[in-house]
C-alpha cells in the first residue's frame, strides 16, 4: 500500500487538476468524483460535499431501518430514503437535513411509526445530531487513529442487550 492508498475506514481526497473544485475521492476500494455545480464555478462532474454527507445519512438510515425490520421479521420489501440539505444562517444550528422515508411492505401503522423512530437511531444521524471532533495534522498520511468500528457493528450495537430482544437502545 502506498501512502496515497486509503487505510481501512479512511477516505483520501485529492484535487484532480481539472477545474477549480473537482476532487478525486478514494475509499473502500472505489473512486468517485466530488465537485461543485457549474453555477458555483465547478464542472458539475460529481456530488458536492454536502450531497455526499446527505447520501451518507440516507444510506445509513436505509441500512438501519432494514436491519431492524429484518430482525423483527417484518415484511418490508423496499426502503427509499431521500435526504436534502439546506442552510439558514439565521437559525441555530444553520444546517438542516430533511429526510423522507418511504417503506414498501404490509405493515400496520404501529410498525411504520416504529421504523421511523428507529431511523433516528442510525449511527450517521447520531453523529450529525451529537457533533463530532476533527483532529488535523500536517503531512500526507496522519498517524492511524484507533481502528474505527465497522458501520454494521455500530448499527448492531444499537440493538439492546439480551438475546432475542431487538428493541433499539434509547
Amino acid at each position: 500500500m502506498t501512502d496515497t492508498e486509503p487505510m481501512m475506514d479512511e477516505a483520501i481526497a485529492e484535487d484532480s487538476g481539472a477545474g477549480t473544485f473537482q476532487t478525486c475521492i478514494r475509499t473502500a476500494g472505489i473512486e468517485l468524483l466530488a465537485d461543485e455545480p457549474v453555477a458555483a464555478g465547478g464542472l458539475g462532474s460529481g456530488p458536492t460535499p454536502y450531497q455526499l454527507l446527505a447520501s451518507a445519512l440516507a444510506a445509513c438510515t436505509t441500512m438501519t431501518v432494514r436491519l431492524y425490520a429484518t430482525h423483527k421479521g417484518w415484511p418490508v420489501r423496499r426502503i427509499h430514503t431521500a435526504v436534502g440539505h439546506d442552510r439558514d444562517a439565521k437559525a441555530s444550528p444553520p444546517d438542516l437535513f430533511t429526510r423522507r422515508i418511504e417503506i414498501d411492505g404490509d405493515l400496520d401503522p404501529d410498525q411504520r411509526a416504529r421504523l421511523l423512530e428507529v431511523a433516528d437511531r442510525c449511527p450517521v444521524h447520531r453523529t450529525l445530531t451529537a457533533g463530532a471532533r476533527v483532529e488535523t495534522s500536517a503531512g500526507r498520511s496522519p498517524a492511524p487513529a484507533q481502528h474505527a468500528t465497522a458501520h454494521a457493528v455500530d448499527m448492531e450495537a444499537l440493538i439492546a442487550v439480551g438475546r432475542g430482544s431487538f428493541d433499539f437502545v434509547q
